[in-house]
């Protein structure tokens, strides 16, 4: 069994300081603008979207590895969907649009079943209650 912990600090308005591993740097955070927040500052909201983007970019790595699969290079951008129900704002729904770079067009069956299988092996997807749409941009061939 693994732990991570987090440990936020107010030092601000709607606004702090979060901490981990002694050895990662500090990160600023602030509520978004829409709940009078900072506009130019991470926000949990941010960093929701982001364990999803980093996690899925990371299985995917680990998962190509295993599977002997060369590829050049991924972005994966993940949004989430923030909704008003009647339990309060949650996130519904989380889109993930990974772009991965190979260098032959011939494997880009392969790569799209290892996208997908990445979206069912990333363990922060799977610890949270949204809906997880994946939506590769495209799998693009690397210049020769």
């Amino acid at each position: 069994m693994s732990t991570y912990t987090a440990t936020a600090v107010r030092t601000d308005v709607r606004a702090g300081q979060v901490s981990g591993d002694p050895s990662v740097p500090a990160l600023q955070f602030s509520a978004p603008p829409e709940f009078k927040g900072r506009p130019d500052t991470w926000s949990p909201e941010h960093f929701f979207s982001a364990a999803i983007a980093t996690c899925f970019a990371t299985t995917f790595e680990a998962i190509a590895e295993f599977s002997k699969f060369p590829f050049e290079g991924i972005t994966v951008s993940a949004e989430g969907v923030l909704e008003k129900g009647q339990g309060g704002y949650r996130f519904g729904k989380v889109i993930v649009r990974p772009v991965l770079s190979i260098a032959h067009d011939a494997d880009q069956e392969r790569a799209l079943r290892l996208l997908e299988k990445a979206e069912r092996g990333c363990l922060v997807s799977h610890s949270i209650n949204s809906e997880i749409v994946l939506e590769p941009r495209g799998v693009v061939a690397a210049p020769a």
